[in-house]
């Protein structure tokens, strides 16, 4: 791992043993992307970039070599308005009502290591050996705008950190329009796209699609990072596939507006840019005053998707999640959402509560409907206090039930909305986000609160505060059930107004800082009506997300799928629930919902006390067999075997880090009369090994299970699935 900077050539050279990422400055003056791919040596990096004179519709900002125009030039930060007409990575305002700029090299810093970003949250590293930082600066000079690119490379890990932070050096203020973390000129467009999208019950489905002449544009304007499309997209070489190929993958560490864009340029050329969503966005800058963005995580494979994500997997499973929980097994739980909704005593949650225990199960979660007067979802948001009428012994009483029990104790909160018949908007009606003279529009009868002001930041985590400190709470799952509307803040001023949003991301940010630091010991998960928030800045300060508020067994295996392009499993909620589903109402059997579920961190969400004896015993077995492989599926290797947005079938297998173990995975969703013999082919086990198979007998070579195949048999009917346990009995020859 090593930066270094040839001045004869004006050559950046960013090198892993993974990969090289190369920047020339261009007459001394203009960064321009030259490379990016598999480790080259140095020598002749400064012959990659060529230039070529192109028609008049592409201008020449300097006069003597007409060879050079923004317009072709692949640059690392581009404007717009001196010749590029391509998507530009930032614009500024000025008091004369222009938006031109145009930014320089001044000097630059190499450094080991990786910085803090001021109010964000981002990938770090534990010794600075690990790291190793370029800041590049580039200055305006006729109005004062300083521009820091910052590249982090790091020695374990395929991987490159980009973000921007803007200074106004000048003396009157400047307005961003634009403010995206990266922007990368690839010299070619034979690329597909490839992006993960859906709506809620749907979250985060693989759509693969072949760049052409125009843009792609993948964004969110909904006040969240979404359902609708995860800040991520991918461009993969034609012939790339899960094992071959080469992949650039880009991904966000935000949670709020954002927006991915990929553009062909007539000359063949693709740029991808990557930040917060320029769309009903600007920031004021003082004198003085500096804007810091957002963090974009750029991973290079040249080994297919799975090796892209496998990158991403370690590195946010090691480097951007945080705490004691982000090496520790998380417990098997049950919540009790599915099986009360808003219909609960103390009883009926102790009642649920014991026939776990009897189960295995370790931590119950209180979900919904225990505070204010909140008998349905159209009241009491905002008002965290316990409702006596449910719980007359408050939470104390209930905790002390269950802990009695053995079992940890767990609850929701949706902290971030208000509810227009509570007693904190009675108290409080501008807290809200709104604006003066607008309606104020309703989603699941709720409000969202206006995060961007301290005040509100204050007074929710004060009342957060008192709740877990009234009883020992574990758990908390931190729910949000809403998209942004009028979206405008009673405390900002006129010329601040566009600045909401992203200073609603960055007061939630804080008052994550401050809980999750406050009470390290609990275990906290995020959610978002399931995954309309399930991005990496959620992440730095909850090792989870609720994945999909939809857990039917089959629609869960596109939607795990999809989320592990990105993210690792230790990430992903993944419960039983009951048939038929309360979603998509199909029946699937027991187990194949644990199946599915023991894919992810395991739970239950269904009414304990009603099930049979035949199906208590299942479950005893399903939680017994998840605690044993608990530790390898929560941080083990995950390769994708067969996808289900290809066909009928779905298979993973999960790999310790020594390869001594391994748990193979398959689905089918429907049956096929008189099918053929199935053999499914193993990765990433060990192929000199030799493994014990569960179920099978004798001991099977690493390589007869990778290459002739592990056979699949026995299954009947639709909605089947089974699981292999793989371990070496051997050691490597």
């Amino acid at each position: 791992m090593t930066i270094s900077f040839d001045t004869a050539h004006g050559v950046f050279h960013l090198q892993t043993k993974h990969m090289s990422y190369v920047i020339q400055l261009v007459k001394s003056a203009y960064p321009a992307h030259v490379y990016w791919g598999r480790p080259i040596r140095n020598g002749q990096l400064g012959s990659i970039l060529q230039f070529q004179e192109r028609c008049s519709f592409s201008p020449n900002p300097i006069p003597e070599d007409r060879s050079i125009s923004f317009d072709t030039l692949p640059q690392e930060y581009p404007a717009y308005g001196t010749s590029d007409f391509r998507e530009p990575a930032y614009q500024a305002s000025q008091m004369d009502g222009s938006t031109i700029t145009e930014l320089v090299y001044d000097k630059h810093r190499i450094y080991q290591g990786k910085p803090k970003l001021d109010g964000l949250p981002a990938v770090y590293v534990e010794d600075d050996a690990e790291a190793e930082t370029l800041e590049l600066e580039l200055i305006d000079r006729s109005i004062g705008l300083r521009t820091v690119l910052i590249y982090t490379i790091f020695e374990h890990h395929a991987a490159i950190t980009r973000s921007v932070r803007f200074v106004n050096e000048g003396s009157e203020e400047l307005k961003l329009l634009r403010a995206l973390s990266m922007s990368v000129d690839f010299l070619h467009s034979d690329f597909d796209l490839l992006h993960l999208s859906g709506t809620w019950a749907k979250e985060r489905h693989m759509e693969r699609r072949v760049l052409a002449p125009g843009k792609i544009t993948v964004e969110s304007r909904r006040g969240s990072s979404s359902h609708q499309h995860n800040p991520f997209v991918a461009l993969l070489a034609k012939d790339a596939n899960e094992d071959h190929g080469d992949v650039y993958g880009f991904s966000l560490v935000y949670s709020g507006n954002f927006a991915a864009h990929a553009e062909v340029e007539p000359y063949g050329s693709t740029r991808v840019s990557m930040g917060i969503n320029p769309f009903d966005f600007s920031w004021l800058l003082e004198p003085g005053e500096q804007f810091q963005t957002p963090e974009a995580v750029m991973v290079y494979a040249s080994r297919g998707l799975g090796e892209m994500s496998r990158t991403y997997h370690k590195l946010y499973r090691t480097r951007l999640c945080r705490g004691q929980f982000r090496d520790r097994t998380r417990p098997v739980l049950v919540n009790n959402w599915e099986a009360t909704y808003f219909q609960f005593n103390a009883d009926k949650i102790e009642s649920i509560a014991r026939a776990g225990r009897e189960l295995g199960i370790e931590l119950f979660v209180l979900d919904d409907g225990w505070f204010g007067k909140r008998d349905s979802d159209n009241s009491s948001l905002g008002d965290w206090f316990v409702d006596k009428a449910k719980l007359p012994g408050g939470l104390e009483d209930l905790v002390s039930r269950v802990n009695e029990l053995g079992l940890q104790f767990g609850l929701w909160f949706e902290p971030e909305m208000i509810s227009p018949d509570s007693d904190l908007y009675r108290r409080h009606p501008d807290w809200c986000l709104h604006v003066p003279g607008r309606r104020r529009t309703e989603g699941r009868q709720q409000l969202i609160l206006d995060f961007s002001r301290t005040d509100v930041c204050e007074a929710i985590t004060g009342m957060i505060r008192n709740i877990l400190r009234s009883a020992p709470i574990t758990y908390v799952k931190w729910d949000m059930n809403r998209n942004m509307t009028e979206i405008g803040s009673a405390s900002l001023p006129p010329q601040r107004q566009r600045e909401t949003a992203h200073r609603y991301m960055l007061g939630l940010y804080s008052v994550l800082e401050t809980l999750t630091s406050e009470f390290p010991d609990i275990l906290f998960e995020s959610c978002s009506g399931g995954g309309g928030r399930f991005d990496p800045g959620m992440l730095h300060y909850m090792p989870q997300t609720w994945t999909s508020d939809n857990s039917d067994a089959v629609s869960r295996l596109k939607i795990q799928y999809g989320t592990s392009i990105v993210y690792p499993i230790s990430t992903m909620g993944a419960h039983v629930s009951a048939v038929p589903n309360h979603q998509v109402h199909r029946m699937t059997s027991l187990e194949m919902r644990g199946n599915v579920a023991m894919s992810g961190n395991f739970g239950y969400e269904l009414d304990l006390t009603k099930f049979s004896d035949e199906e208590n015993d299942q479950v005893k077995q399903q939680i017994a067999l998840y605690k044993q492989i608990r530790p390898l599926v929560q941080f083990g290797d995950m390769y994708r075997l067969l996808s289900p947005f290809e066909g009928n079938e779905t298979a993973w297998i999960i790999v310790s880090e020594d390869k001594s173990e391994a748990m193979v995975a398959y689905f089918r969703v429907l049956a096929d009369p008189n099918p053929p013999l199935k053999w499914l082919k193993l990765k990433g086990i060990d192929p000199n090994l030799d493994y014990e198979v569960t179920g099978l007998a004798g001991n099977y070579p690493g390589n007869h299970l990778m290459y002739a195949g592990l056979h699949v048999s026995g299954l009947h009917g639709d909605f089947q699935s089974k699981i292999w346990l793989l371990k070496s009995n051997s050691s490597a020859i």
